[in-house]
C-alpha cells in the first residue's frame, strides 16, 4: 500500500513540476501564437541563475530574483529579437528560438562547465515531509514533519534517501517510506502558481487587457494601450515561470547542462496532449504523464507478464521476442511519446484543446 501512496505523491510532484514548465509555454503560445523552442533553456538558465545567486544571498532570495531575471531576459529577447521576425510567420520564430537554445547551452557550459553543480535546497527543504510507517499487517501510520523526530526514531531509523526495513522494539518488521519536503514544496508552489495565474487572467484589469490585446489588438490600441508592450509582458511572464521551475527543479533534482534537453521534449508532449493553448489541459496532461511515468519507473514486471495478467496469451514466437521481455521500467521514458502518438491519432486537438 505504501508503494502506491508514495508513487502517487512522487508522480504528482513530478507532474506539477512539468506543469510549472508547460504553463509558461502554453501561456506564450495561447496568448501570442509563438511556439518557443528555447523555453526549456530558460528553465536551465533559471536553475543556474538560482545557484549563482544563492551563493551570495541564500536560496530564498534566489527563488525570487532568478525568475525575475529570467522574465527580464525573456522580455528583452522578445523586444529586440523575436519581434523582428513576426512578419515572417512561424518558421523564422521557430528557427530563432531553436538557435537561442543552443546559444544558451554554450554560454552555460562556458561559465559553469559541463559537469553538475552543487545546488542543494536549504535546510528547511531537506528531510521528509511525511513518513509512511507500515508493519507486516500493512497497517500504515503517517508521521508528519511537525510531529518531531522522537516518534519517528522510536519506530525506525529513517534513511531519507530510500525506504529501509528495520526492527522496532516489539520485534515486528516495519517499513519506513519518506516523502521529501522539497517535493511537497514543488506541489505547493505549482498549485499557488496556477491559482494566481487564473486570478490574474480572469479577475484583474491586466488580465482583461492581455486577453483583449490578443483578440482585438487594433481596438485595444485605439483605447490607448500599448499592444507590443503587452506581448512583451506576456513573453516575460512565461519565461519567468520557466525560471521559477528551474530554481525549484534544479535544487530538487540536478542542475547540469543536459537538464534542458531532458525536459524540453516532454513539455512539448504535455502541451500537445493537453491541447495547444489550453492551460487547464496542460495541467491535466502534466499530472497524467507524471503519474504514469513515475509508476512505470517503479515496476520491474515485464510486458509479457502484463499481457498475461490481462488474459492475453501471446504466441510462442512473440513471447520469445526481446521487446516483450523488457520491463515496464525500461520502457518508461518512451511512455509520454506513446501517449502523444495516441492523442494525435484519436484526438488531435488534445484533451481540452480547440480544433
Amino acid at each position: 500500500m505504501e508503494f502506491y501512496v508514495i508513487s502517487l505523491l512522487n508522480g504528482l510532484s513530478y507532474g506539477l513540476l512539468l506543469f510549472m514548465l508547460s504553463a509558461g509555454l502554453t501561456l506564450i503560445f495561447s496568448m501570442m501564437g509563438v511556439l518557443n523552442f528555447a523555453h526549456a533553456s530558460f528553465y536551465m538558465l533559471g536553475a543556474y541563475a538560482g545557484f549563482a545567486i544563492s551563493q551570495y544571498v541564500g536560496f530564498w532570495p534566489a527563488l525570487l530574483f532568478a525568475p525575475v531575471l529570467m522574465g527580464l531576459l525573456g522580455a528583452l529577447f522578445e523586444r529586440y529579437a523575436l519581434r523582428k521576425v513576426y512578419s515572417g510567420g512561424h518558421v523564422p520564430e521557430l528557427l530563432l528560438t531553436f538557435g537561442l537554445s543552443y546559444l544558451v547551452l554554450e554560454i552555460v557550459q562556458i561559465i559553469w562547465g559541463r559537469s553538475t553543480v552543487a545546488f542543494t535546497p536549504p535546510l528547511e527543504l531537506q528531510g521528509p515531509f511525511v513518513t509512511l510507517v507500515s508493519d507486516q499487517a500493512h497497517h500504515i501510520q503517517w508521521i508528519w514533519r511537525w510531529e518531531g523526530t522522537d516518534l519517528l526514531n522510536s519506530l525506525c531509523k529513517l534513511n531519507t534517501a530510500e525506504a529501509i526495513n528495520v526492527s522496532n522494539p516489539a520485534n515486528d518488521t516495519v517499513q519506513c517510506t519518506p516523502f521529501p519536503i522539497n517535493r511537497f514544496f514543488i506541489m505547493l508552489t505549482a498549485v499557488l502558481m496556477v491559482i494566481l495565474l487564473w486570478i490574474i487572467l480572469t479577475y484583474t484589469r491586466l488580465g482583461l487587457i492581455i486577453k483583449a490585446a490578443l483578440s482585438y489588438p487594433h481596438m485595444v490600441e485605439a483605447l490607448g494601450h500599448d499592444v507590443p508592450s503587452v506581448l512583451m509582458l506576456v513573453f516575460g511572464i512565461g519565461t519567468a515561470l520557466a525560471g521559477l521551475a528551474g530554481v525549484i527543479g534544479g535544487s530538487t533534482f540536478i542542475t547540469e547542462p543536459a537538464m534542458a534537453e531532458t525536459v524540453g521534449s516532454v513539455i512539448f508532449v504535455v502541451v500537445v496532449v493537453g491541447g495547444i493553448g489550453s492551460l487547464i489541459g496542460s495541467f491535466l496532461a502534466s499530472l497524467l504523464i507524471g503519474i504514469i511515468q513515475t509508476f512505470a519507473v517503479s515496476m520491474d514486471t515485464t510486458l509479457l507478464n502484463v499481457f498475461a495478467n490481462l488474459g492475453i496469451n501471446l504466441s510462442a514466437s512473440l513471447s520469445h521476442s526481446s521487446i516483450f521481455n523488457l520491463s515496464i521500467s525500461q520502457i518508461a521514458p518512451m511512455l509520454p511519446y506513446l501517449l502523444l502518438v495516441l492523442i494525435l491519432i484519436f484526438r488531435p486537438s488534445g484533451l481540452l484543446g480547440a480544433k
